[in-house]
């Protein structure tokens, strides 16, 4: 591509850079100019213009754009969609809830073949809802080599993914303590539900007891089992955990290192996921259980070593009513 000042009489087919006035209409940048364009700007002493020459084997920015779009979403099927390309820009839509699954490495590979072709995304994993912005393909020049398009396309070939939910519904498992906050947070883990289209199919309270959680347990109609605790669980010995055992359940991770949601444990019982939620999840505001109830809905396996690789990242916004906050000063009533 060819870049620089030309005399206006001899600009007719490039691209404009820069955005002028001319007879009282202002011509935008990236406007191809015409004959009537070029009149205009004559007509009103404009002698010289910058402007862009694509060269023959050059891809104008739209054309450039909507191509790598279409390779990074390549095999995914539904639930991502394209934006008609505008200076050269394309964004990656996402249809419906989901989580994002990004190959990384493709994505730094395309992003290394030519500074001018650029995929910015949201982060791996990421909760969407329908219309959120999964990533954009900007082309910053008005145009680049096509050999690099067609580079860029073949590293970038099926990077994204919108993993759509699995499961449709939840039991929440409450615990009681005297005293305690009762079923405070319903409100906020049913809402976190239906962001993924999950219907909170019963909620269920019982005394803050191992027996009487495990039997709530084997009782459990939905397809995912979420445990919140009138008290902390605070070791993998715990009621909650205890409880998942005696019930015939196992407990594949107790502890995150997300805060908040440190005290977060997962575990199966009958080939269901279950999530013992931290104290947190009362709040509408993001801790680390929602990391792992939007991949799990998903359909996404979350192991020990997923959890343990979310630290990077993980130090989140201070809830304003949590009762221990890191500093170790409760806040001002």
């Amino acid at each position: 591509m060819k870049f620089g000042p030309v005399a206006t009489h001899a600009a007719e087919g490039a691209i404009l850079a820069h955005s002028v006035e001319a007879g009282g209409k202002k011509l935008r940048k990236g406007l191809v100019l015409e004959a009537a364009h070029v009149q205009a700007l004559r007509r009103a002493g404009i002698a010289e213009v910058i402007v862009a020459r694509l060269e023959a084997d050059d891809e104008h920015e739209d054309v450039a754009a909507q191509t790598v779009a279409k390779a990074l979403v390549a095999g995914a099927g539904a639930g991502l969609r394209l934006t008609r390309a505008f200076t050269g820009r394309v964004n990656v839509i996402a249809e419906g809830p989901g989580v994002v699954q990004i190959d990384e490495t493709k994505i730094h590979e395309v992003n290394r073949v030519n500074p001018m072709i650029t995929v910015a995304t949201v982060p791996s994993y990421q909760q969407m809802e329908a219309g959120g912005m999964v990533a954009t393909v900007k082309i910053i020049s008005y145009g680049v080599p096509g050999a690099d398009v067609g580079k860029a396309v073949g590293r970038a070939r099926g990077a994204l993914r919108l993993q759509a939910p699995e499961i449709t519904d939840a039991t929440l498992i409450i615990t009681e303590i005297p005293g305690g906050p009762g079923d405070k947070g319903r409100e906020a883990i049913e809402t976190r539900l239906k962001r993924l289209g999950v219907a909170l199919a019963e909620v269920v309270t019982v005394p803050h007891e191992t027996a009487a959680l495990a039997a709530a347990l084997e009782q459990a109609r939905g397809a995912l089992i979420l445990i919140l605790t009138g008290s902390a669980t605070s070791d993998p010995h715990d009621v909650a955990p205890e409880a998942v055992r005696m019930a015939g359940g196992k407990v594949r991770r107790f502890g995150m290192p997300v805060d908040p949601g440190n005290l977060l444990f997962t575990g199966k019982h009958r080939k269901r996921p279950v999530i013992g939620l931290p104290g947190c999840a009362r709040s509408p505001a993001l801790n680390g259980a929602d990391w792992v109830l939007s991949r799990m809905v998903c359909g996404v396996d979350v192991t020990g070593k997923d959890i343990a690789a979310m630290g990077v990242g993980g130090l989140l916004k201070e809830i304003p009513t949590r009762p221990m906050p890191r500093s170790g000063r409760k806040a001002k009533s």
